[in-house]
């Protein structure tokens, strides 16, 4: 087949039907990116073929088996993602990834759906590179995609619906397989039935009882594992990427979900799907697991540790005899960056926690190194006899919060810059902290309870027991059905606060957990972020391997915490 020389990435194009057998052929509809189609002297009539674009091989020294397959967005108008296609291809081909260019034909054909020519392009383009696998030295079981936009509108239509023919055979070449193996999905397009039909923004931004996804999306035998990226503002609604996200767990193909708040249609978290691809080894073999308190193994950035009981003497509420005293620890930084406050404690079933485990002590370490102040916090357990399982640790978790709040300025610190942070069951308490401080837990004892006890921002790793289906124990439907909704105890009042969300995809306190807490705080106006694992169990933290999400959450808490303006950039 023809080779042509290329213009703007100076690599190989090939054209992807042979002459005159192009199917959907329509005169006003050209193949090409927009730096090219906008420069002068561009003639339309020699650009109507759908093209692929072979980037340069890697470094033999980085080369992995893997090809990925860059896909533009542009509303189906255009192929407009000059500068991202690039940066892709900058960042994967130092990966070790070979990388090609897919041009689809645009502006929207007339007649028959505004996707059919990109998706008959998409999977004629698939097959030419898996193809080409053999003598480019990568994998035919290796193809991934990575996209924007109506692109990733296109690469969801590859991903879940290779087993639908997008056109009639032309040759031999279709008879080989279409499907591709994973795809690192942005900002898709078009997802929701409120935007499907004309492909519009979506008209009710995602919600409403009788929007759902798209049918276009068949989700066949060979839907393949996805990393999804969204902006929690985005008018080409982020719950399009939560409802697929749904249906890969219905379907137990491992998945990940990254939602960025106040971000709007654009492309984000570029080096998460990196680390997804790592995860799933399709980058090769993982390095072996570091345990994390190893790897944050002493207090060297504290400066000093003061320790407060909770409760006055013959104060605390609905005390039991068989609970541990609740108490709080102040851990200050040797170098204060920030006047704000970091609250942390950690999970346990409601059954025991501790204030030094690796839910706990890793992540005050890190951050009195990055300069800010934490305070860790024993709550009471077991569960208390007689009373739902979190009564007696939301009592002590309000009253830590009014006692650091009265202490703050005299510590030079900020009472009106507090968050809490929990795993696991402490997750479900960071969830009624966060939605639920208007919600009076216990009578007040003292001045200090005339205090607020609300926060400025929450983050949740790995919550429990915040569906119905896993009220008291793991998820049993693993959070994926319409049937499990969020616990009551969650008031979800008006000074409920923005969180970060991080869980493990296949945890059986379901990841569920933290994405539909994520659908109800946007409903209510409130942006918050969320990353979920793929493969991840419960305390994904504890041993990981370099390279993956697991190793680098804490980076998402800093990041989280910079862009609440907590911690400087």
């Amino acid at each position: 087949m023809l080779l042509l020389s290329v213009v703007s990435f100076g690599g190989q194009r090939e054209p992807i039907w042979p002459k005159g057998k192009m199917p959907d052929a329509q005169n006003g509809q050209i193949a090409a990116m927009t730096d090219e189609s906008n420069a002068e002297g561009f003639k339309p009539d020699a650009h109507r073929v759908a093209y692929i674009e072979w980037f340069e091989a890697p470094a033999k020294e980085v080369r992995k088996d893997v090809c990925m397959i860059l896909i533009s967005g542009g509303a189906y108008n255009s192929c407009c993602d000059v500068k991202p296609v690039r940066e892709w291809k900058e960042r994967l081909t130092a990966e070790g990834i070979q990388c090609v260019n897919f041009v689809y034909r645009t502006p929207r054909p007339e007649g028959i759906p505004y996707y059919q020519t990109a998706w008959e392009d998409g999977q004629r383009a698939v097959r030419m590179v898996r193809k080409e696998a053999a003598r480019r030295g990568f994998d035919p079981e290796k193809i991934g995609v990575i996209s924007m936009s109506a692109g990733s509108h296109l690469a969801l239509l590859l991903a879940t619906s290779s087993q639908t023919p997008a056109y009639e055979p032309v040759d031999a070449l279709d008879k080989l397989p279409c499907h591709i193996n994973w795809a690192i999905v942005c900002a898709p397009a078009y997802v929701t039935t409120d935007a499907d039909a004309t492909g519009s923004r979506a008209t009710r931004e995602g919600y409403g009882i009788d929007v759902g996804l798209s049918p276009v999306f068949k989700f066949d035998e060979k839907t393949c594992p996805m990393s999804l990226h969204h902006g929690g503002r985005d008018p080409y609604s982020p719950n399009g990427s939560t409802q697929v996200y749904r249906q890969l767990r219905r379907m137990g193909i491992p998945a990940e979900l990254h939602l960025y708040p106040d971000k709007g249609h654009g492309i984000y978290g570029v080096e998460r799907g990196v680390e997804f691809m790592r995860q799933m080894g399709f980058l090769g073999e993982l390095e072996p697991e570091v345990a994390l308190m190893d790897r944050y193994p002493d207090d060297e950035a504290r400066a000093g540790k003061v320790v407060e009981d909770v409760w006055p003497e013959g104060k605390m509420p609905d005390a039991r005899e068989n609970q541990c005293k609740p108490y709080i620890e102040w851990h200050f930084p040797k170098e204060l960056k920030t006047t704000a406050i970091q609250i942390i404690y950690s999970g346990g079933s409601y059954g025991g926690n501790d204030p030094d485990g690796f839910e706990v002590a890793p992540a005050r370490r890190y951050l009195n190194s990055l300069g800010m102040t934490v305070v860790t916090l024993k709550y009471r357990t077991p569960r208390p006899a007689g009373l739902a399982k979190h009564t007696t640790a939301w009592e002590d978790l309000q009253r830590a919060i009014r006692i650091v709040r009265s202490e703050a300025a005299s510590r030079g610190l900020d009472p009106d810059r507090i968050g809490i942070m929990g795993s696991s069951a402490g997750g479900h308490l960071t969830l009624m902290g966060v939605t639920s401080s208007r919600h009076q837990s216990y009578l007040p004892i003292d001045g200090i309870d005339r205090l607020p006890c609300n926060v400025q921002w929450g983050i949740g790793i790995y919550p429990a027991y915040s569906l119905t289906d896993g009220a008291e124990k793991g998820n049993s439907t693993g959070g994926n059905d319409d049937s499990a909704v969020l616990v009551p105890e969650f008031s979800f009042d008006i000074d409920t606060a923005p969180m970060l969300f991080v869980h493990g995809d296949a945890d059986g306190w379901a990841a569920m957990n933290s994405v539909k807490a994520w659908e109800k705080m946007r409903s209510m106006g409130v942006q918050c972020e969320l990353h979920t694992l793929a493969k991840r169990p419960h305390c994904f933290q504890r041993k990981a391997s370099p390279g993956t999400g697991s190793y680098t959450y804490l980076d998402r808490i800093a990041e989280f915490l910079q862009a609440q303006k907590v911690l400087e950039q």
